[in-house]
């Protein structure tokens, strides 16, 4: 376990195929909201430094929907999902697929509490549906991706 409140922690359910990620940011919740709900701005941050990130289209509120490709040497790597409850400055409950894995979604749940000190707590649950979809997802890469792409948010909340 790490002392320093901005390292990512990404945890790994042993008994169900849940992945949890934890992780502090030195802004206000509606900021950190903000840089999930605007297209613009994830394309900022979202996603490991190597990869460009294009958004084909984002409808960020309940019932909406999304699909963003992420462009590298080695390829592209395409995602989409459909939002099933977004409420302002606290939460974001959606549906997660890449294209690389078919026949293999997650319901995923980002929780954001205020902090003191004008900070804030993102909490994330992935709920894969499979072990094996699951471990499969964190071989991936997926934790490089995660880390770099939330210090890429702490560059664009500091600015």
């Amino acid at each position: 376990m790490t002392t320093d409140t901005r390292d990512t922690q990404i945890i790994v359910d042993p008994d169900v195929p849940l992945v949890h990620i934890v992780r502090e940011f030195d802004a206000p919740p509606a900021r950190v909201f903000a840089a999930h709900a605007d297209p613009e701005l994830l394309k900022r941050w979202l996603g490991p430094h190597e990869l460009t990130m294009e958004v084909d289209h984002y409808d960020f509120r309940s019932g909406g929907s999304w699909r963003y490709s992420h462009r590298g040497d080695d390829g592209t790597y395409r995602f989409f999902g459909s939002f099933h409850e977004v409420r302002a400055d606290e939460l974001i409950v959606q549906t997660f697929a890449f294209e690389g894995f078919p026949d293999s979604v997650s319901l995923e749940r980002l929780e954001l509490v205020e902090l003191p000190g004008g900070r804030c707590r993102l909490t994330g649950t992935s709920l894969v549906d499979s072990f094996e979809g699951r471990d499969a997802f964190v071989a991936s890469g997926m934790e490089v991706g995660v880390r770099e792409g939330y210090e890429k948010l702490d560059s664009l909340l500091a600015g």
